[in-house]
């Protein structure tokens, strides 16, 4: 069966039955249908333990680590932990484009997954209103005036739509002015906008409003910055994300809680679900089961240096999944041939893997487990040669079945956490600290995080650090956007390349959601299709049965 088949085949909790698991009271839940619901309550300061699903990066064939991070709840469910899933949402530019969707596979999802996968409870359709909105109220001010005396070649803040359309790269925009003239501007897709940012990083209605006046729209023509506040946009703004500030509550096929909010796309944002959906989940749950976007290099180092310093986090140990698949492809083997035994190809791939347990051990200094997430093609041989050269290394190494098996697939892999957490033996650090220049932190994480040999700032991010440096932004943190098939910029460089540098073409400034943008190589902030997007294989009856949605 498909996956949308096998999500159809389960018969789902009511909402109410799934809330009361984690003593979430009705009146604390905005009912949306029978199966999904926005949940009011607030964190309580009780807090437990917290576990990071991240992986290898990924490849054409896969990776499945939001598959394994269903299943492993579902797991902590049938050993009676108190357990709770704390997701991103999925975007319609993967679901309709190359990616597909993001509630897992097999037996190993959430639910209602039509509903997640598309419109969901119209999060991410708030936050593209009220970045547009903005967008709005910036091009008015200058119609009417413009009191603010805004550089109309000088405004930061772009549109967005949740859909990846590379011919909106580029747009003009007409009637700037009351004289008429254009002027030049451009889409970001929605997961990668200042205002999902902020509303993955704020921690109440209070905290949203500020981020939100704090983004800086642009310059005036005197070279100061000028900010949403200036224009008085942060009422309406949040007046439209008011329901969306609020998590989503769903279950597993298994009938795990899982609050899913927020923070797709970890190469072109930091990719981490919200710091309300989190600490809600641990403070009603013993163990919260989260996720990162793409390879560690990109969403588990957004998650601690950025997310984990905002929200005063502290993991208690990290998941790193990996495919055979996945290695082979590393290794250099064509994709046609990956269901070929081929323990030389894997050996190549292995210093790919190698380097995230380096960076999760090392760098971030956590405990971590491999899990390698089974296919029917895997061969004993190449299992045993991935799990002695993990072993090696005194990291412990444990397969999953969870696409196949749901929650009984990862017993094994949900015991060995529970033991590494009760160690409780990690001593936290980031990549960089925050006192060091713009520079000095890309440095930090492309050369220990990706193993690149320098770093080469183009004209353009040279002056955008003098930008930044000049209006005393360079204390905040870095994102750094990049290809994620590679710890390079270069998404052809697989495995563990060697003597690469990173270039940063140039640096955006995010002062509401506190954070600067790096970006790398030719990553763009608004993906394309390819040339088969999965849309075109899509259908819908009389009925409403989808089929072709994954």
């Amino acid at each position: 069966m498909t996956d949308i088949e096998i999500a159809n085949s389960i018969k789902l909790q009511p909402i109410e039955n799934i809330a009361k698991k984690l003593n979430i009271l009705s009146q604390e839940l905005i009912k949306y249908g029978e199966y999904k619901a926005k949940v009011t309550a607030k964190p309580s300061t009780k807090a437990g333990k917290l576990i990071l699903v991240t992986a290898i990066n990924p490849t054409s064939a896969g990776i499945g680590k939001t598959t394994v991070s269903i299943g492993l709840a579902d797991a902590f469910t049938l050993l009676n932990k108190s357990v709770c899933l704390a997701l991103r949402e999925p975007s319609l530019g993967p679901v309709f484009g190359i990616k597909g969707g993001a509630t897992g596979g097999g037996y190993s999802q959430v639910v209602p997954m039509e509903d997640i996968n598309l419109h969901f409870t119209g999060d991410l359709h708030a936050i593209t209103s009220a970045n547009n909105l903005l967008c709005s109220l910036i091009d008015n001010h200058i119609f009417q005036g413009n009191q603010l005396n805004i550089d109309e070649n000088n405004i930061l803040f772009h549109r967005c739509v949740d859909l990846n359309d590379r011919a909106l790269r580029e747009v003009t925009v007409g009637q700037g002015n009351k004289n008429g003239i254009p002027r030049k501007d451009g889409f970001t897709i929605t997961a990668a906008c200042e205002v999902m940012a902020i509303l993955t990083l704020a921690i109440d209605l209070d905290d949203l409003k500020m981020r939100l006046g704090s983004i800086m729209i642009g310059l005036d023509k005197a070279g100061n910055p000028v900010y949403a506040n200036q224009l008085k946009a942060e009422n309406a703004m949040a007046i439209l994300l008011k329901d969306a500030l609020h998590p989503n509550l769903v279950q597993t096929l298994g009938g795990t809680p899982a609050l899913i909010h927020c923070g797709p796309f970890a190469n072109i944002a930091h990719g981490c679900n919200s710091i309300i959906a989190t600490r809600l989940s641990m403070s009603l749950a013993d163990y919260t089961i989260t996720e990162a976007g793409f390879g560690a290099d990109l969403g588990a180092e957004k998650f601690f240096d950025v997310k984990c310093r905002t929200a005063k986090l502290k993991p208690n140990a990290v998941v790193l999944v990996a495919t055979i698949k996945a290695l082979k492809l590393h290794g250099g083997v064509d994709k046609t041939k990956l269901d070929d035994e081929n323990t030389a190809a894997i050996s190549l791939g292995m210093p790919n893997l190698l380097k995230h347990i380096e960076n999760i051990t090392q760098i971030f200094k956590l405990p971590v487990v491999v899990t390698l997430n089974k296919y029917s093609s895997d061969t004993n041989n190449e299992i045993e040669l991935v799990r002695n050269t993990v072993s090696k290394i005194g990291v412990p190494f444990v397969i999953n079945d969870v696409w196949a098996l749901g929650g009984k697939g990862a017993l094994d892999l949900a015991n060995t956490i529970i033991k590494l957490c009760d160690k409780d033996n990690s001593s936290f650090s980031f990549a960089y600290e925050l006192n060091q220049t713009v520079e000095q932190k890309i440095k930090d994480i492309a050369l220990k995080v990706y193993g690149a040999k320098d770093v080469i700032f183009a004209e353009a991010a040279k002056n955008a650090i003098t930008n930044i440096n000049k209006l005393k932004l360079n204390s905040l943190p870095v994102v750094i956007a990049k290809t994620q098939y590679s710890l390079s910029d270069d998404q052809k460089l697989l495995s563990r390349p060697k003597d690469f540098n990173i270039t940063i073409r140039d640096i955006e400034i995010r002062t509401g959601s506190g954070f600067l943008v790096a970006l790398a190589g030719n990553m763009m902030l608004m993906p394309g299709l390819n040339s088969e997007p999965a849309a075109i294989n899509m259908t819908i009856d009389n009925n409403n049965i989808i089929k072709g949605l994954f």
